[in-house]
């Protein structure tokens, strides 16, 4: 009851706040591969002055979790507020039921929107596919990835000619063919619109201009790439990094024993000059730096958008999340990417930032999961929200960043899944081969207890299971 009286009371302190709005607005920042190792998440060799000034007007979750550990899946969850499949391919199979038979999918977070008065625009990756289109260079407009979901739905490639080449775009129009002949990092001298969140951001900032002219509410998701692979970013976000001390790799070995540990194909795959930063500290090092200058650089474009929603007076009635699609290994576990089950894959940031807010700026340990993004929305401003949603409002939280969850985290990549807990995490493996770790020792996930512990792995499987009962 109480949970639900803070929440009442929340909303209705949001719409005084909003002083005669009908609805807020919606901006959703989407950032691809994007760890929290940012300073208003407890780290300090990233600069990232713009998200930090985001966190301390809003509410930051320190231990957010997503349901997959790829761009797909995950994005999948954030716009359907759903479990479902572990492939890339989430949205397209979405997309194949309904043309089949709309009636019986649940309407996306977009499209739930569109339907109650928003004005939806998406601008650069916030679906799997840049734009949301498929075919070959992911631009046939006859293969929609989220049918009846956006008014418009933008990638500007620019030199990159297309959407595949501005995923993973190099500098001045380079685009990916063969991956071994492609850098794995770079630093070009030049303006943001070297490389393609420059334009992608340049686009949403006229999508802004236009929507603010509207006489109805506005959901603009805008999805910037970097720090996704290959590392690239203007050279003037990775001068502060040139000769900066990194903190040390915690747990860098292999894992012993089965786990959900990979050879690190997606980087591997890039040319890296004979160099392999598991064995090559030097090179590790270097690898690091240039995702660091990624994040600074994808910093920096959330710092315009942000800005321009202030210039055009619109901040006070808009509310704002920001949210990383996964985690990302930077030589934990010896891998070098995500896909995995561990940590780093699942642990992203999540900054909502919503007028109203009590104790702006603090943060909240409560566990919670990409899956209660959509339901949280819907409570903001103000809209029912559609049966057979999976998660759960984070409105409490946003009241008071005290409350107690009691939540766990689900997650699964192919046929193995994952359930974490505020000690523990127990992955299981699709031959029924289990993992658990104690995040209460300095061992974290590198010893597999599982033998010794029985029981609580066959408690923890049994509320995996019934909570991904009836799943997609």
């Amino acid at each position: 009851m109480r949970i639900i009286l803070t929440s009442l009371v929340f909303t209705l302190g949001l719409f005084m706040n909003l002083q005669g709005a009908e609805r807020p607005n919606i901006l959703l920042i989407c950032i691809d591969d994007l760890r929290p190792e940012l300073n208003c998440f407890g780290k300090n060799y990233i600069q990232s002055p713009n998200i930090d000034k985001l966190a301390s007007e809003g509410r930051r979750f320190f231990k957010h979790y997503v349901q997959a550990p790829t761009c797909g899946a995950s994005r999948y969850t954030l716009l359907t507020g759903r479990y479902g499949p572990s492939s890339n391919n989430a949205l397209f199979q979405r997309a194949e039921r309904i043309k089949e038979n709309p009636k019986d999918v649940v309407p996306s977070l977009p499209a739930w929107l569109r339907q109650k008065g928003y004005t939806t625009v998406s601008v650069g990756k916030v679906s799997h596919y840049p734009g949301g289109r498929g075919g070959d260079d992911w631009d046939d407009g006859a293969i929609p990835e989220m049918p009846l979901s956006w008014d418009r739905h933008l990638l500007p490639a620019g030199p990159w000619q297309h959407p595949r080449g501005s995923m993973h775009g190099l500098a001045h129009g380079e685009i990916r063919g063969d991956a071994s002949v492609m850098d794995v990092f770079q630093s070009v001298e030049g303006p943001d619109t070297i490389y393609p969140d420059g334009l992608i951001v340049d686009e949403a900032l006229k999508q802004m201009d236009t929507l603010a002219k509207a006489d109805k509410p506005f959901f603009l998701a805008v999805g910037i790439i970097r720090p996704h692979l290959p590392f690239g970013a203007p050279a003037k976000f990775m001068k502060p990094y040139r000769d900066a001390a990194l903190p040390t790799i915690k747990h860098p070995g292999k894992p012993e024993g089965k786990t959900t540990w990979h050879t690190s194909s997606e980087f591997m795959k890039y040319n890296r000059w004979g160099r392999d930063p598991n064995e090559d500290a030097e090179f590790a090092n270097e690898v690091r730096k240039h995702y660091a200058a990624c994040v600074t650089y994808a910093d920096a474009q959330v710092g315009k958008v942000i800005g321009r929603l202030e210039s055009l007076g619109l901040k006070d009635d808009t509310v704002i999340v920001l949210w990383g699609d996964h985690g990302w290994h930077l030589g934990e576990h010896s891998i070098w990417g995500k896909h995995a089950l561990f940590e780093e894959s699942l642990h992203s940031p999540l900054i909502i930032v919503a007028p109203g807010t009590e104790k702006p700026g603090a943060g909240t340990t409560a566990m919670v999961e990409t899956l209660d993004i959509f339901p949280t929305l819907c409570e903001l401003i103000g809209l029912p929200t559609p049966k057979s949603l999976h998660g759960s409002s984070l409105v409490p939280l946003l009241n008071d960043p005290g409350v107690a969850a009691g939540h766990s985290a689900i997650a699964y990549a192919k046929n193995n899944r994952t359930i974490r807990t505020n000690t523990h995490r127990l992955i299981v493996h699709e031959d029924g081969f289990m993992e658990l770790y104690d995040h209460r020792t300095k061992h974290a996930e590198t010893r597999n207890l599982a033998q010794q512990n029985p029981d609580l792995c066959q408690a923890l499987l049994a509320r995996l299971s019934a909570r991904l009962k009836g799943a997609d």
